[in-house]
């Protein structure tokens, strides 16, 4: 991109017909990225500004709630710590037929099991699992493992540096079944964990098996989720076969709350205590504690009103016409609340679900407070889905219009230059 398609931020509202505040709130939000000129005066790629004004201001699906699905195609996947199901939800509706899923928890794998009967779901600790039998089987193996740090990190050690850490079996699985395609996904934090050796080494590991290694922020809320969620994916190319990577491509839409909560069904939630209840009556849709009167402000936050940081997820209200805030794994959180737009009452269940695209027939087992967190752990199923779909476009040998990520220069990792 050229330096004259940067503009001041005065200079880009007036060709867009946008206020100055929206474009720094964007800025602040992470949405769009901003340079600065010899002046030290922050500027705007135009193009940047008005592919986001379309997301959020011009087009919306208009579908009301969705799950996307194709047709099933003979390609199978293998996943490790599959939780509720977000992710093999969403890549069987890609095409996927699952081969085997591994998840530790009692009720996320109750929840597997009492959704998709038929597939094969084994309760447990990875650590025991042995996975040569899947060799040659598998087309991909996908994981959302947790992030850990490492004691040898930057020593070159391939598996060594990684034992003792859940990454450490996802390698191990990798490397017995020595799928096609092996997918990582995280928080976006995974970035910077550790100073970025985190990551380093998880690619190195990847590298060191015989894979071409890729990855990408995605955020949900450009992938037909109702949610601003970004996820961090890795993607494992096996180096013998010859096959792009391919990333799913932001649509130039969005999905907000009133379209996600279309003809929900009643379900359980929590609830707030009365006086709790009182005080977020008078925080607006959008809004959070900073709009509340100051007396209440001080009630409210105690301690915390006197500290410095913004505090924004504090007595956060949704907004009908925004997609929502990250899903944690309580919507009833203090320092991450989540107020329904219009009621005075944390979102419920089946709400919660809405927000991660799991279809409304998805039954979650156990208490409440574990459907909460299965949910909020979950990858959503259409992001799931748009991810599923590239990986059979790269299965398929199709070429996609799709994002294709090269070569990582977004974000500057210790030992990079190591990798690759």
């Amino acid at each position: 991109m050229t330096a004259d398609t940067f503009f001041t931020v005065s200079e880009v509202a007036h060709k867009l017909d946008l206020s100055i505040d929206t474009i720094r709130r964007w800025d602040k939000k992470g949405l769009i990225k901003s340079i600065r000129n010899a002046n030290n005066y922050r500027l705007f790629s135009l193009e940047e500004v008005r592919r986001v004004q379309e997301k959020y201001t011009g087009t919306s699906a208009g579908r009301g709630f969705y799950v996307l699905q194709s047709e099933p195609t003979a390609y199978t996947s293998l996943e490790l710590f599959a939780g509720a199901g977000g992710m093999a939800l969403g890549f069987e509706n890609a095409g996927f037929q699952s081969v085997m899923l591994n998840e530790f928890d009692k009720d996320a794998t109750n929840t597997l099991r009492t959704n998709r009967p038929e597939w094969n779901v084994i309760q447990g600790d990875v650590r025991n699992i042995d996975f040569h039998d899947y060799r040659g089987k598998v087309d991909v193996v996908s994981g959302g493992f947790p992030c850990q740090s490492f004691s040898y990190a930057g020593h070159s050690r391939g598996f060594e540096d990684t034992r003792g850490t859940l990454f450490f079996d996802f390698a191990r699985c990798v490397e017995q079944v020595k799928p096609k395609i092996a997918l990582g996904e995280n928080v976006k934090g995974l970035l910077n964990h550790d100073n970025g050796r985190t990551l380093a080494v998880m690619l190195r590991v990847l590298d060191g098996l015989g894979y071409n290694v890729r990855y990408q922020v995605l955020k949900a809320q450009f992938h037909d989720v109702p949610q601003k969620r970004e996820r961090l994916v890795i993607i494992g190319v096996r180096k013998d076969l010859d096959m792009p990577i391919y990333f799913p491509k932001e649509k130039n839409y969005i999905l907000s709350l009133r379209e996600a909560f279309e003809n929900i069904p009643d379900s359980d939630g929590a609830s707030y205590p009365k006086r709790k209840a009182e005080i977020l009556e008078h925080v607006p849709a959008g809004g959070y504690w900073r709009d509340l009167p100051e007396d209440l402000q001080k009630e409210y936050m105690q301690k915390s009103y006197f500290l410095g940081g913004g505090k924004t997820g504090m007595a956060r209200r949704l907004a009908w016409e925004e997609p929502s805030l990250t899903l944690t794994c309580s919507p009833a959180q203090k320092q991450t609340e989540r107020c329904h737009p219009s009621e005075t009452r944390p979102l419920n269940v089946r709400e919660y679900a809405r927000l991660q695209t799991f279809p409304d027939d998805w039954e979650f087992t156990g208490s409440i407070a574990s459907q909460y967190k299965q949910i909020g752990n979950a990858v959503p199923v259409n992001l799931a889905y748009h991810v599923g779909g590239c990986l059979i476009a790269m299965l398929d040998g199709k070429q996609l219009e799709n994002d294709i990520s090269v070569d990582n220069q977004e974000i500057e990792l210790p030992y990079q230059l190591e990798l690759f």
